[in-house]
C-alpha cells in the first residue's frame, strides 16, 4: 500500500477531512494519516458536522503535530493550500492542492470544499490504483 500523508496548519479541518475521504475511498490501496505545522489540538466541529453529513465519523480523530506522524518514506506528501513546505518529512511525491481554509465559512461553503477535497482524494487514489 502507497503511504500518504495529508499536512495542514492546525490538522483540524482540510487535512482532516483528506484522511477521512482516504480511509474511505482508498481501503487497500493507500495508507493514510494527516498532521499539522502548529496543530491546534481539535478538530474543528464544522468539520465532524460537515464529515457526519456523508456518513464519516471525524470525532474519532485527532489533530496532531509533525512529531506524532510515523517516520516512514511517504509515497505522497499533500498539504492543502496552506503555504507549508514540510522538508522535515520524508517524501517521494510532493503535492500542494490549492483549498481555501474553510475554518470560517458558512456550512454550505464548507461543504463545498469538503466535496472538493473528496475529488481531490479520489483522484489521488486513482492515480495510485493504476
Amino acid at each position: 500500500m502507497k503511504k500518504v500523508l495529508f499536512v495542514c496548519v492546525e490538522n483540524s479541518c482540510r487535512s482532516q477531512m483528506a484522511e477521512a475521504f482516504g480511509k474511505i475511498h482508498g481501503e487497500g490501496i493507500i495508507e493514510v494519516y494527516s498532521s499539522g505545522s502548529r496543530p491546534s489540538g481539535i478538530v474543528n466541529p464544522k468539520a465532524i458536522i460537515s464529515m457526519k453529513a456523508v456518513g464519516y465519523d471525524l470525532s474519532k480523530h485527532y489533530s496532531i503535530g509533525l512529531d506524532k506522524i510515523p517516520k516512514v518514506e511517504y509515497d505522497y506528501a499533500i498539504t492543502m493550500g496552506c503555504g507549508d513546505e514540510c522538508p522535515m518529512i520524508n517524501a517521494v511525491n510532493r503535492e500542494d492542492w490549492a483549498l481555501p481554509d474553510p475554518k470560517h465559512m458558512t456550512p454550505e461553503e464548507f461543504n463545498q470544499v469538503r466535496d472538493i477535497i473528496e475529488a481531490e482524494v479520489k483522484d489521488l487514489i486513482s492515480k495510485l490504483n493504476l
